[in-house]
C-alpha cells in the first residue's frame, strides 16, 4: 500500500503533463518544478514564427505585410515575427502563399532556431559550415548575418533533406552559399579544419517539437535516445576535425532531454579536450534580452519547437 502511495504523485503529475511515464524523470530533470507546465505547453497549438530576411526587408515591413494575421514581434529574436495560433478549430493561415514570403522578405523559422543562429555569431567574410543543414533554414539565417560575404557551406548526410534549400536560396537572394552533395563524406572531410564556425543542429529524438507532432511522444522508445546520442557523437566528431584552431562550434538540438544536450556534450568534451564551453554572449550577433552568462541556452516550448544550444571554442 505504501509503495503505491509513493508512486501516486508521480503518476498524477506525468498524466497532468501528458508525458510518457518512462520519460517523466528526464522531463523533471530538464524543467524541475515547471515540468507539468512545460508538458502542457508542448500539447498546445503553436504559433507560427518567421525570420525576417534582412538581405531584402525589415521587421517593420514584414509586420505590416502580415498585419491581417495579427503578426507581432517575437519576444527575443530581433528579426522574428510571430503569428498567433488560431482559436478553436480555425485553420492556421498559409503564410507561404503570402506576397511577403514569395518575395523572400521572410522565412518560416521558429524563434528558437533564430536564436541559435544568432548565438553562432556569424559575421562578414567568415568561413562557415552548416553541418546538418536539412532544408536550409539556419543556412539562410547565417548567410544574412554574413551580409552575403565570406562562404557558408551547407551539408547534410541525407540528399533528400537538402532538396528545398536550392529554391530557398534563390528566393532569399543569398549568394554566398556552397551546397555540398548530400552524403558525400569524402568531399566534406576534404575541406579540412578551415572553418571559423561550425553549426551542428544535431539529429535528436525531437522531444522539443511535440507541438507539431503530438503523437510522436507515444512512439518514442528508450533505445531511440541511445541511437540519437550515438549519431550526435558521430557528427560532433566530424565537426571537431573541420573547426579551425580558434574557431567555434555551436551544438543545438530540438530535444528537451538532458541526455541529448549536456550528456552528449560532456562525452564530447572528454574526447576533445581542445574544446571548451563558453558563455553564450561571447559571440551573440544581437541583443536578445536573454541571460548572458549561461553555458547552455534553452528556448522552452512557447513556439512550435523547443531548442537547446551550446557554444564551444577550440584552442
Amino acid at each position: 500500500m505504501g509503495h503505491g502511495r509513493r508512486h501516486a504523485p508521480r503518476a498524477r503529475h506525468r498524466v497532468q503533463a501528458d508525458i510518457p511515464d518512462w520519460l517523466w524523470p528526464s522531463f523533471v530533470s530538464a524543467y524541475g518544478d515547471r515540468a507539468i507546465l512545460e508538458g502542457r505547453r508542448l500539447a498546445e497549438r503553436a504559433p507560427a514564427d518567421l525570420r525576417v530576411n534582412t538581405l531584402k526587408s525589415t521587421r517593420e515591413k514584414v509586420l505590416k505585410a502580415l498585419a491581417e494575421f495579427g503578426a507581432e514581434p517575437c519576444a527575443h529574436s530581433p528579426i522574428g515575427v510571430r503569428v498567433p495560433p488560431p482559436s478553436g478549430t480555425a485553420r492556421t493561415p498559409n503564410l507561404e502563399a503570402e506576397a511577403a514570403f514569395q518575395a523572400g522578405w521572410c522565412e518560416i523559422q521558429d524563434e528558437g532556431s533564430q536564436l541559435a543562429a544568432l548565438l553562432a555569431g556569424a559575421g562578414p567574410r567568415l568561413q562557415v559550415l552548416d553541418l546538418c543543414a536539412g532544408a536550409g533554414g539556419k543556412t539562410l539565417a547565417l548567410a544574412a548575418q554574413m551580409q552575403n560575404t565570406g562562404q557558408i557551406f551547407a551539408y547534410d548526410d541525407d540528399r533528400n533533406r537538402l532538396k528545398p534549400i536550392f529554391e530557398r536560396v534563390k528566393r532569399a537572394g543569398v549568394r554566398n552559399v556552397q551546397i555540398l552533395r548530400g552524403g558525400d563524406e569524402a568531399a566534406l572531410n576534404a575541406l579540412g579544419p578551415k572553418f571559423d564556425l561550425v553549426l551542428v543542429d544535431a539529429p535528436c529524438t525531437g522531444t522539443g517539437v511535440w507541438r507539431r507532432r503530438p503523437e510522436s511522444k507515444w512512439k518514442l522508445k528508450p533505445r531511440n535516445i541511445e541511437e540519437r546520442q550515438a549519431e550526435q557523437s558521430a557528427v560532433l566528431k566530424t565537426a571537431r576535425g573541420l573547426t579551425k584552431p580558434g574557431g567555434r562550434l555551436v551544438y543545438a538540438t530540438c530535444s528537451v532531454l538532458p541526455q541529448e544536450n549536456r550528456g552528449t556534450l560532456e562525452g564530447f568534451l572528454e574526447e576533445a579536450p581542445e574544446f571548451s564551453m563558453v558563455p553564450l554572449d561571447r559571440h551573440f550577433a544581437a541583443d536578445t534580452g536573454l541571460p548572458r552568462d549561461r553555458r547552455i541556452f534553452r528556448r522552452d516550448p512557447g513556439t512550435r519547437k523547443a531548442l537547446t544550444a551550446s557554444l564551444l571554442e577550440k584552442l
